[in-house]
């Protein structure tokens, strides 16, 4: 019989694409009737264009790259939007041993800690520039990317200018590893398992985590073009709803060895399905036989997981402001907020009686520990979710939110 709903997707081989594989491969899209196909890319550019001229229905993307196409800021934009998070977490800073080693006599310690690491990063790159060395290179995966935003917050909450002391360049998910090895980079901020990959080979050492510097905080959503989810709504609710299995099935425990294996297949991640374990586990290896275990590392499911929440647009878009990327405008602050769309997650979910947050914002940064929050259907658990810096995100605030980040920048 064939499938009701036919759909293709776009992924790079990063181990959050996890939920639309599993969609695919243990069968829960086609329990929808929905027939996914999937198709590897190697860079978010290339998804980016071949969402914008028609290739994909929809895709893995990164957190800020739909409000970027919507926007303007990119070529070949399309109007995207997002009706599901593919989980928060599961990025990694990793450094080379020649940076780590300079981090470590300036204090730096195995543990993660974005503090310790940033105020020993920033006494190595003022040595240097006082010793009269080039700056030190870091990649990121793309301009509008959760990696250059949280890398460039944490560099400036430890007093480190992301613009003026250190350059930032752009090197595909799969090439980090191989760019850190081969010198043409100091050190990068990528998902997982490209960390994993360096510290395998003895290249690399992770400095600190996505889920220190900012817990529970957004990453890979599902970009979807709003011409496509306009025209086929049921296709999509059956989408999300086979999305909603498939992040639960990723999410238990007892899956991590199937899910590992099915990940290491040549046509998604093609390494040893050891190299998937740390993200599962959150068990890293941090390099030269220091190891870690980071609480809610990776979370496909739990917590809110894949709900679209309009605060995580609205904090995209205040770095997008602070770094210069687009002007702090009513019409552009409409276009970031409209852009997350949690109406659709909704209506696609709330047959099946799972947690739906009663709310499709909220203060990013406020619970301490773990907190029952209201919701509709099962309950639901949010938190911890705070900032290493103590700051606070409060979407209806976000004038001052945004007069305060130049204020620090200008002060710094």
């Amino acid at each position: 019989m064939a499938a009701e709903h036919q759909i293709n997707a776009g992924f790079i081989p990063l181990f959050d694409s996890a939920v639309l594989v599993a969609a695919r491969e243990i069968g829960f899209a086609a329990r929808e009737g929905v027939d996914l196909t999937l198709s590897r890319e190697t860079s978010w550019a290339n998804i980016r264009d071949r969402i914008a001229i028609g290739h994909f229905d929809l895709a893995h993307m990164l957190g800020p790259m739909p409000i970027a196409c919507n926007l303007g800021l990119t070529p070949l934009a399309s109007d995207t939007i997002v009706p599901f998070s593919l989980g928060l977490g599961g990025n990694c800073v990793t450094v080379s041993n020649v940076v780590w080693a300079g981090m470590a006599a300036h204090g730096a310690l195995p543990d993660v800690d974005p503090a310790r690491a940033g105020k020993a990063l920033g006494a190595l790159i003022r040595e240097r520039a006082n010793a009269g060395r080039d700056p030190l290179r870091f990649a990121v995966v793309h301009p509008h990317s959760g990696h250059n935003y949280e890398l460039r917050y944490w560099l400036a909450a430890c007093g480190i200018d992301p613009s003026r002391e250190i350059e930032i360049v752009i090197v595909p998910p799969p090439f980090m590893a191989d760019a850190l090895a081969a010198g043409r980079i100091d050190g990068y901020c990528a998902g997982e398992p490209w960390n994993s990959v360096s510290v395998v080979a003895g290249t690399g050492h992770i400095a600190t985590v996505k889920a220190a510097i900012w817990k529970t905080s957004p990453e890979k959503v599902l970009g979807v073009r709003k011409a496509w989810a306009e025209k086929h709504p049921e296709a999509l609710s059956a989408l999300l709803r086979a999305l909603h299995y498939a992040a639960r099935w990723c999410q238990d425990p007892a899956n991590r060895g199937e899910l590992a294996a099915l990940m290491a297949q040549s046509a998604f991640l093609g390494l040893h399905a050891a190299v998937q374990m740390p993200i599962l586990s959150g068990h890293l290896q941090l390099g030269s036989g220091a190891e870690r275990t980071v609480e809610d590392f990776f979370l496909p499911f739990d917590k809110a997981a894949n709900f679209p929440w309009k605060s995580h647009a609205l904090w995209f878009y205040t770095q997008m402001v602070r770094w210069g990327h687009v002007a702090h405008t009513p019409e552009n602050l409409a276009i970031a907020r409209d852009c997350y769309r949690p109406d659709l997650y909704r209506s696609a979910l709330k047959p099946l009686g799972v947690a739906l947050p009663g709310a499709n914002s909220k203060v990013e940064g406020a619970l301490a520990s773990a907190t029952p929050v209201g919701s509709a259907g099962a309950s639901l658990v949010l938190g911890p979710d705070g900032f290493f810096d103590g700051q606070i995100f409060d979407p209806d605030e976000i004038d001052a939110y945004i007069a305060g980040q130049k204020l620090a920048r200008a002060e710094a």
